[in-house]
């Protein structure tokens, strides 16, 4: 797979490790990255303290700004480099389906079609999973201010959301990893052994069993 596989993206909930994990795919496939704008949204914050009242602002932003980080793909060459993304354009719809009322989602459900149609697709989508006390544990740690008003409640949600989302998924091949016992940034085991996997992949949806797992 990794011969022809040129455009990767990882996706799953807050705080499962996405970016981290990009970073490593990155370096050791020499290649370049393309993170979520996350930072750059003046609505998160507000969000995160009042999610009903801000939900669409905060949604309509995301959208916009992950279509121009996507469209900048088609100027790039992805014949003779690797791009690994942090987010896939569909998480949008994700999270504007866990937030967003019935007449917010007819608009954006119109832009949405409009925008996704002009964006290339990944080649492999890598699908992170943890347990909500994990990514919990892991936001925390990360000690984002906004972030820290995160309830157990809307992450169970939201990481229903992704399950239900990628039960479906066949847009393009799939891996899944859960991500829960494994630690991608201090053991390097963790990470060959993935990118074993990866490269192994030829199409279809896969499930990435750790080496020494019992599950």
């Amino acid at each position: 797979m990794m011969d022809t596989a040129r455009y990767i993206a990882l996706e799953g909930p807050i705080g499962v490790g996405k970016t981290s994990l990009a970073t490593l795919l990155a370096e050791e496939l020499q290649g370049s990255t393309i993170f979520e704008e996350v930072e750059n949204n003046p609505f998160l914050p507000k969000f995160y303290k009042d999610i009903k009242k801000y939900a669409f602002q905060t949604q309509l932003f995301f959208l916009l700004s992950r279509f121009q980080q996507q469209k900048e793909l088609n100027q790039h060459d992805l014949f003779k480099s690797t791009v690994i993304s942090d987010y896939i354009f569909a998480k949008d719809k994700i999270f504007a389906y866990l937030n967003l009322d019935e007449d917010e989602l007819g608009l954006y459900e119109e832009t949405y079609r409009l925008l996704d149609a002009r964006i290339p697709k990944p080649d492999l989508v890598i699908y992170l999973q943890a347990s909500c006390e994990a990514l919990l544990e892991r936001i925390e740690k990360r000690n984002n201010d906004y972030e820290q008003t995160i309830t157990k409640d809307y992450l169970k949600r939201l990481v229903e959301s992704y399950d239900k989302y990628f039960f479906y998924y066949n847009d393009t091949p799939l891996l899944v990893v859960n991500t829960t016992e494994i630690d991608f940034v201090t053991n390097p085991s963790d990470l060959s052994n993935l990118i074993k996997e990866i490269k192994s992949i030829r199409g279809g949806c896969h499930h990435y069993i750790p080496l020494g797992s019992t599950e």
